[in-house]
């Protein structure tokens, strides 16, 4: 996270993806695109390469795109409209990109030019919760029998728009601190916002009878998944509707709260937000629950569409090492957002971690959480 120069705004925190954009794009062909189409692009590449699938064996029109996303088209029209402004608003010097720019398949829609891919592709857009949404869209496409492939996770170019650090400076959400890195401080008594970041992560989706015959890496299980809606308000979210969601994710994976050895907070470092989450948490896990708490957003600050699958992604590794990351940036714990074994700023090795809940809420009270298990314990 660094200091980011946006327009109209000057310097504001942000996470900024550092990757090489023509790793597997033409010079053209990024230029033609957009950014979140270039971030796509490069996780589904190294998705099938880490994966060792190689797609031209196989029928690419029973490969599907599941991506969620926060929004979309905000960039590509922002920058439009100030080039124009440039030239006393004559349309004529407008893109004729444009159309294909800011269509809400786009990321989906460029990982298939790339790829070669014809199966299926669209976005979910679900807010904040929406990276959880487009892996639960691919295990569901699976479960259907309506692909054999699928990649599936959620992507972001949001901090290219500065309409959305506009707006979460105008609600008092948007974080500010002397030093950038610690400017995302969830639980923390003196969070004052979120830290607005860029991102992506993609998965590789397969049912586990084709994934053990090819004999595949297999990095868990997705054995539970939940959504469901508040239907109280735009923004502030309501814990018993996320409690509900964590509850019916659980039932679905037949597990009770004691069996999840890492919950990801989804805590963005807002005020309300970070307390309605630590009472849905509260109500389901209690005081005695040997679950350990953590959050990934004090890392790399709030990555909107990406933020489910960016975050499941920094967990994952738990199942090898065991090892439980922290919440960092916790100095002082706010007392309302106070939670049995919440693992702050030091890294905890566990014996074993067998199960690991994600948990994405998002605007308009779109709530949605992912149960994984672990090769090991699937006995795989």
């Amino acid at each position: 996270m660094q200091d980011f120069d946006t327009r109209y705004m000057g310097k504001v925190h942000a996470g900024v993806c550092d990757f090489d954009e023509l790793k597997y794009q033409k010079k053209k062909e990024r230029r033609r695109g957009t950014r979140v189409g270039s971030v796509a692009i490069y996780c589904s590449q190294e998705a099938i390469k880490d994966a060792g699938i190689d797609l031209q064996s196989i029928d690419s029109s029973r490969v599907g795109v599941y991506f969620g996303v926060t929004e979309h088209g905000n960039v590509e029209t922002e920058n439009e409209v100030y080039n124009i402004s440039q030239y006393d608003y004559d349309t004529k010097f407008w893109s004729h990109h444009h159309n294909p720019r800011t269509v809400s398949n786009n990321a989906a829609g460029e990982v298939t030019l790339n790829m070669k891919i014809t199966g299926p592709h669209y976005t979910i857009g679900a807010a904040c919760a929406a990276g959880n949404m487009g892996v639960i869209q691919g295990l569901q496409m699976l479960r259907l029998g309506e692909v054999d492939l699928a990649l599936a996770g959620g992507v972001s170019e949001s901090i290219h728009t500065f309409g959305i650090f506009a707006s979460f400076k105008s609600e008092g959400a948007l974080a500010k601190h002397v030093d950038p890195e610690k400017a995302s401080r969830p639980f923390d008594k003196n969070r004052n916002g979120i830290v607005c970041s860029e991102g992506g992560a993609v998965y590789t989706l397969e049912r586990l009878s084709c994934a053990q015959k090819r004999g595949a890496k297999i990095y868990g299980e997705i054995v539970g998944y939940a959504i469901n809606s508040d239907a109280v308000d735009f923004i502030l979210p309501d814990s018993s509707r996320q409690a509900q969601c964590i509850r019916l994710a659980l039932d679905r994976a037949g597990l009770k709260p004691n069996d999840i050895d890492i919950l990801n907070a989804h805590a963005t470092a807002t005020q309300m937000g970070d307390i309605q989450e630590t009472k849905a948490i509260r109500e389901v896990f209690g005081n005695n629950s040997k679950t350990r708490i953590n959050n990934t957003k004090s890392f790399i600050g709030h990555t909107m569409g990406a933020a489910g699958t960016l975050e499941l992604s920094g967990n994952l590794p738990a199942f090898d090492d065991h090892m439980v990351h922290p919440t960092i940036n916790l100095d002082d714990l706010d007392p309302e957002c106070a939670l049995n074994n919440l693992v702050a700023n030091k890294p905890e090795k566990l014996a074993s971690v067998d199960y690991i809940m994600n948990n994405s809420f998002g605007m308009f009270g779109i709530n949605s959480v992912l149960i994984v298990q672990s090769p090991l314990a699937s006995g795989l």
